[in-house]
């Protein structure tokens, strides 16, 4: 049986790793850590925001290498924290060491399930370099301000249904985004049952800047 840590996240043990990972039907992220480790510790807040956010698109557990040796050695962890990726019960993604939210995303995204809406950071560009899309970021002035993806307009989320017409004027398709992907996703997703479909940056501003894309400031 798992057992859950106080911020919420399940621990994998020897005996339920079948079960719980292997078996998965959706993507699995696993931390390996440990009780002493105080960089697991410094990265379990993100781990647990990473778990609310891809909340049944993926799986997120942490297994203790002092109470699990056996899964340890059997992936060859040399230390902790290392992140591994489990899909369709088999390894398909690892990193050591210490990582923030959005890499770890970056880490597991290739496997989720997407949206027929959804555009990769890859696409994107692609379309922005041919001129065929253009970017609309969703989130709120001081941040558009602060930093976007060149070229884009500036709609708040709450006023994309009304004002999205804005961005089509330019002949080209619009291509929404926010900071983390969530926000746009679900519009894009209610747009589209509306008969009124439109393209997201999947994982938002966030997966862009971790995939090192241009940015304009100010």
């Amino acid at each position: 049986m798992n057992t859950s840590s106080p911020a919420h996240l399940s621990y994998v043990t020897e005996e339920s790793f079948e079960r719980d990972v292997l078996a998965s039907e959706l993507p699995v992220l696993i931390e390996f850590s440990a009780a002493w480790c105080a960089p697991c510790k410094q990265v379990e807040p993100e781990l647990t925001g990473l778990k609310q956010e891809l909340e049944g698109k993926a799986r997120v557990f942490k297994i203790d290498v002092d109470k699990s040796p056996m899964l340890a050695q059997e992936f060859q962890i040399k230390s902790v924290p290392t992140f591994i990726v489990v899909h369709q019960g088999r390894v398909v993604a690892g990193q050591p060491g210490a990582i923030r939210r959005a890499q770890m995303r970056q880490m597991i995204e290739p496997f989720l399930a997407r949206s027929e809406s959804a555009l990769r950071v890859e696409e994107l560009m692609k379309l922005l370099k041919t001129q065929r899309a253009v970017p609309v970021d969703t989130r709120d002035a001081a941040s558009f301000a602060r930093a976007h993806i060149p070229g884009a307009m500036h709609i708040p989320l709450a006023e994309v249904p009304d004002k999205i017409m804005e961005a089509m004027a330019t002949g080209r398709a619009p291509v929404i985004y926010c900071r983390s992907g969530v926000d746009t996703k679900e519009l894009a997703e209610k747009m589209a049952e509306q008969g009124f479909p439109v393209g997201f940056l999947d994982g938002g501003f966030l997966s862009w800047e971790v995939a090192g894309g241009e940015i304009e400031r100010g």
